[in-house]
């Protein structure tokens, strides 16, 4: 919930924390900031304030997610839904494009986090414990490339698909990075489409010789997507 001050929208107590929240986590990562500095920076007069709106700093992760993700989903879908069933290339773009958009924002510390979340821990896939229509939409996604890139054996299939979510989230975060420093970039359409080239090229590469013969006696391994999208 928020409240309407002067004109402007101010951001309740729990969603201060959240977004106070991320950016320390993707500035400092999730070992390096005391739940007590997180109320602080956030203006919190309580010293317990996220224990006391989250209950553990687990929690609070999963509020993060959801607090761009219920957008993100949202988004997706959409553009899913415009998207033609045997395009590749757009199938794609209508899942990763509102990712990438976020790359756009400097005060959006999303992309920063989910690199850090990924790097804290990467036993447990942060997919797992989200409402069931978020990993539902992610499902449905992997299937649709899938079911485009059959050419491709199941164990590597899945593999490119997986490695293609952490190349976009990694990708995007570096471009975010240069611009906050003020590097230069390419123009954002260029970016987008280079992007899309690169990731419906690897996605639908026919794999060689080499690779078919060094799987020939690899155990079948599916990895879990672990780079939200």
């Amino acid at each position: 919930m928020t409240e309407t001050v002067s004109g402007a929208v101010k951001p309740s107590a729990k969603q201060q924390l959240v977004l106070t929240a991320e950016r320390l986590f993707a500035q400092r990562g999730l070992d390096g900031v005391p739940l007590r500095q997180i109320g602080i920076e956030a203006g919190m007069a309580n010293k317990s304030a996220v224990q006391y709106h989250f209950g553990s700093k687990e929690r609070l992760v999963q509020a993060i997610l959801l607090n761009r993700l219920e957008q993100l989903t949202r988004h997706r879908e959409l553009l899913q839904a415009r998207a033609p069933v045997d395009d590749l290339r757009r199938v794609v773009e209508a899942h990763l494009l509102p990712l990438i958009e976020l790359a756009e924002d400097r005060d959006c510390f999303y992309l920063p986090f989910l690199e850090q979340l990924l790097r804290h821990d990467y036993s447990v896939s942060p997919l797992d414990a989200l409402p069931g229509e978020h990993r539902e939409s992610h499902e449905r996604y992997v299937n649709r490339v899938g079911a485009l890139i059959e050419h491709v054996p199941d164990t590597l299939r899945h593999n490119r698909i997986h490695q293609v979510s952490a190349m976009c989230l990694h990708a995007c975060a570096d471009r975010q990075r240069a611009l906050s420093f003020g590097a230069p970039v390419v123009g954002y359409a260029v970016h987008v489409s280079a992007l899309l080239d690169g990731f419906v090229a690897y996605l639908a590469a026919q794999p060689s010789p080499e690779t078919l013969d060094a799987m020939a006696g690899a155990e079948p391994v599916r990895p879990p997507i672990r780079a939200l999208p």
